[in-house]
């Protein structure tokens, strides 16, 4: 899978472990689990990451090259283990040379050293000395903090640290007969002996940047065997020091460019259409049909043009110069593109990178409200995996993730979907078929708003969060299997009314809670994905979490604005339950409770939803101001916080509707703030592409 670390295990150096269980059982047939790293090797495939092995041969730049991660465990001399391979388990100097020039430029070296290191006649101090790592010939010995009761298994102490948090969910670990490292400055200690340990207070495990790449040294190799990864934390530990070290491959970009012809033509339908929107009214008619003329015959002929290059697009773009001359011939009246839209079907063509022309009178949700005629060059993104998915499990036939390839001014805005109810039209089809949603905008934008939120309020991100945050191309895959899910749950559950009540009359925070509903719901499936060894299931949780905490709140005008006020609710409830805390000045997230937090958030809409259905209307609307209204404070001239017997008795629903105050939950003083220092981040978004 693209975006996932690729992982080369040593065992080329008489090194004491391997991933190939086969191996392990034939140089240790009693006790397999001594040699073996296969179940850590698993651990890691089922985060998504490839895991290979490097059996023969020298360790090469190009080797190197084509990996995201080297891990080099334990090589020894066969008088003291059970080895693979036959030759030294000393690294020849060129290729130790060759490892630090990888890590200088961003790749990641984890080297797991051993108590009494220096009688196994491996180099390993030779390799670490290059990036200022020592390791010191001694066993640690600490009876009061042992584990199982062996005074050399000795439990590391965490140490808190600054920036991307290695130990998050993996607080616990056992260095099984470990020696002690002496770290350079400025390298992070993810544990230590304790006070009473002999030796007292020394790095155990340490973790550093070296040029672009980074390194995590261990000085024990027993935690991460098959016979105690499952002990304590030490799989989770395992799966964050490799996603950390990994380097993050450099967004791929467009797949292949247009030639001097192609490009050519795009920027002839590009400035016709932008040469057109002057002259258009609101409703997308144009009053000056002489100036127009000229203008849509250029917009035809560019299009008839680029046709070829859409051979499946053949009948829509029939239809969209259909349209465009039916328009012409019309005296440029209020446009109606109902032929091309219904001959425009995305949804039966979900093939990855397929790409579309798109060209239609439309406004744009979230940025230009006039119906302007627009042009915009999508790609489609629709790997197997997710398709897998929706074949099988999330069946949603009308859900298409789209990337961008170019656009005109109308999608120059904070748009990130593209929705056949914006086109203009003659009358409203009796059902539409598609939806398509930007996931490389939604994607980029995230991951803007996300860092710069985790920087300024100096949250400590779990190495995958930060990685979701470094990669684009992981960051869009992962939006897209959280829109699927998304999507398709509006028409899943227990639903007291009709989930796309965006244009009824209705109080706003019934939408709000609907969309935090379809989010929460989302959540849940990934975590129940991620059991299952989907490997974006992780990823789409700090996603939702992300955006839901970060941008949605202060993303947006203050009025009616459903999607922020969802992430007030979900912040609050999870400050409530001091999952989420603030203190100095400083975010916190107790990561291991948020998903019972987001589960049980979940569980108070759902029974809502439940209620909701033997209830009439107004009572229902008032149950969900007050469920709102237990974590977010109304704005103090709320009437409907007030209750029933303030609302107006007569004109509903009219009445009750307009007592709802613009912005009826406002932010509150923690939110105040973030926007402020974050406004500039949130202005750059608009228009941003992947």
């Amino acid at each position: 899978m693209r975006a996932f670390p690729r992982v080369l295990f040593d065992e080329a150096h008489n090194e004491s472990w391997t991933i190939r269980r086969e191996v392990a059982e034939a140089i240790n047939p009693a006790h397999p689990d001594d040699n073996s790293y296969a179940r850590a090797a698993d651990v890691l495939r089922r985060l998504g990451h490839t895991v290979t092995a490097h059996t023969e041969g020298a360790v090469t730049p190009s080797l190197l090259a084509a990996h995201d991660v080297f891990v080099i465990a334990h090589p020894s001399g066969e008088r003291w283990e059970r080895t693979v391979g036959l030759g030294s388990p000393a690294l020849p100097a060129e290729e130790i040379d060759a490892i630090e020039r990888y890590v200088a430029g961003g790749g990641g070296l984890i080297v797991l050293a051993e108590c009494e290191q220096e009688k196994y006649g491996n180099n390993l101090a030779d390799l670490l000395a290059r990036f200022g790592v020592g390791v010191e010939h001694t066993t640690v010995q600490d009876p009061g903090n042992s584990y199982n009761g062996v005074a050399t298994w000795v439990r590391g102490v965490p140490v808190p640290g600054s920036g991307d948090d290695l130990t998050a969910g993996a607080r616990e670990a056992c260095f099984y007969r470990a020696g002690v490292l002496t770290p350079p400055a400025g390298a992070t200690v993810l544990f230590e002996t304790s006070t009473a340990a002999d030796p007292a207070g020394r790095a155990l495990a340490v973790a550093l940047r070296h040029g672009e790449g980074r390194v995590v040294v261990f000085a024990d190799s027993d935690l991460f065997g098959d016979d105690s990864i499952g002990d304590l934390r030490h799989a989770r530990l395992w799966g964050n020091v490799v996603t950390w070290a990994a380097r993050v491959p450099a967004a791929t970009g467009a797949r292949g460019g247009d030639d001097a012809g192609t490009a050519a033509l795009k920027q002839a339908l590009k400035d016709a259409v932008e040469e057109l929107r002057p002259l258009t009214a609101k409703d997308g008619s144009v009053e000056d049909a002489a100036a127009a003329s000229p203008i849509v015959d250029r917009v035809a002929e560019a299009v008839e043009k680029l046709a070829p290059a859409f051979p499946h697009d053949e009948a829509y773009l029939t239809a969209v110069l259909a349209d465009l001359r039916k328009w012409r011939a019309g005296g440029f009246g209020v446009p109606d593109f109902l032929d091309s839209l219904n001959a425009f079907h995305p949804d039966a063509q979900r093939v990855d990178g397929l790409e579309h022309l798109v060209v239609f009178p439309m406004y744009t949700q979230n940025g230009n409200p006039n119906r302007n005629l627009e042009a915009v060059w999508i790609r489609t993104v629709w790997p197997e995996w997710l398709a897998a998915l929706e074949r099988d499990r999330y069946d949603n036939p009308m859900f298409v993730p789209i990337e961008f390839v170019d656009f005109t001014a109308g999608y120059d805005t904070n748009s990130a979907v593209l929705f056949p109810e914006t086109v203009a039209v003659r009358e409203v089809p009796p059902r539409f078929t598609w939806g398509a949603i930007f996931c490389d905008r939604e994607a980029a934008r995230f991951r803007s708003v996300g860092r710069a939120a985790a920087d300024t309020l100096k949250l400590a991100l779990p190495p995958d969060a930060a990685r979701l945050l470094e990669s684009q191309e992981l960051a869009q895959d992962t939006f897209v299997l959280w829109d699927l899910v998304h999507d398709r749950t509006h028409s899943h559950g227990d639903l007291p009314f009709d989930p796309f009540m965006i244009k009824q009359r209705m109080p706003y925070w019934l939408y709000s809670l609907e969309e935090l509903r379809c989010d929460l719901t989302a959540f849940g499936e990934a975590v129940e994905l991620e059991k299952e060894g989907v490997p974006h299931a992780r990823y789409v949780q700090y996603a939702i979490l992300f955006d839901r905490l970060f941008r949605f709140p202060i993303t947006g005008e203050r009025v009616r604005n459903y999607d922020g006020l969802g992430g007030q609710l979900l912040f609050a409830y999870l400050h409530r339950n001091d999952i989420v805390r603030w203190t100095d000045n400083r975010l916190s997230v107790d990561w291991e409770r948020v998903a019972d937090g987001v589960a049980d958030l979940r569980g108070e809409v759902e029974k809502l939803y439940r209620d909701g259905i033997d209830r009439p209307k107004l009572a229902h609307w008032l149950a969900a101001h007050r469920l709102v209204a237990a974590y977010v404070a109304p704005h103090p001239a709320s009437v409907w916080n007030r209750g029933v017997d303030a609302l107006p008795v007569e004109g509903f629903p009219k009445a009750v509707v307009d007592a709802v105050l613009p912005d009826e939950f406002p932010l509150s003083m923690f939110y105040e703030a973030l926007r402020r220092k974050l406004s500039g981040v949130i202005e750059a978004t608009k228009g941003i592409r992947g």
